[in-house]
């Protein structure tokens, strides 16, 4: 079981524009630490999406310079290893490497994701978009390549110095792991992720 809770490693966090409306119902499987983590039954395929509800004692520019400080994502996203920016396109968007290292005998993921800050039309409301990007460089032969991975932050504004956060992903991590064993562990990597980015963000 603890080889299973590295499964969700560094998609935890900065993982969208849309990800696809499942049927399934949301149901909450964690709420600690002002952290609720959800889960639901995807449209297709077997493996669950998640949500995170949760407040950040942090304000909007903080929390953009934050999520785009890729070199600091050992600090705070989870099982993650290695951070690189690969380019940086303009403020809103870059596009980066990252490997998580996995316990024996998983084999280490990489992934490439593209980042970017959405803005919306109400002024207390924008998004933060991360979604795969599989084929943007070849594929190394020490990892495997996630092939797929979208997430996307909603993020209300409730005053100068509080964010509400209602984040959604979902991911295949690829290879030979079974579907039930990536869904039993689906809790770990996001809320621990936020917890550390909690951290973060306080200090």
């Amino acid at each position: 079981m603890q080889v299973l809770k590295y499964l969700l490693f560094f998609f935890a966090v900065v993982l969208p524009g849309s990800i696809c409306i499942a049927q399934g119902k949301w149901e909450l499987k964690r709420n600690d630490n002002g952290i609720e983590v959800y889960s639901r039954e995807p449209v297709s395929g077997d493996l669950k999406e998640v949500r995170v509800v949760c407040i950040l004692k942090t304000n909007k520019a903080q929390l953009i310079k934050t999520v785009q400080d890729i070199d600091n994502y050992k600090n705070w996203v989870y099982s993650t290893k290695t951070n690189k920016i690969l380019k940086v396109v303009s403020p809103q968007e870059l596009i980066y490497y990252t490997i998580s290292t996995l316990p024996w005998p998983l084999k280490d993921r990489d992934l490439i994701v593209q980042l970017k800050i959405l803005p919306s039309a109400s002024s207390d409301k924008f998004q933060i978009e991360a979604k795969s990007l599989p084929d943007y460089l070849p594929r190394k032969k020490n990892f495997i390549r996630a092939p797929y991975s979208l997430a996307i932050w909603n993020v209300t504004v409730l005053n100068d110095k509080e964010l509400k956060v209602d984040y959604v992903f979902s991911v295949n991590p690829g290879g030979s792991v079974p579907a039930w064993a990536v869904n039993s562990t689906l809790t770990v990597g996001p809320y621990n992720s936020f917890l550390k980015l909690k951290e973060v963000l306080a200090r």
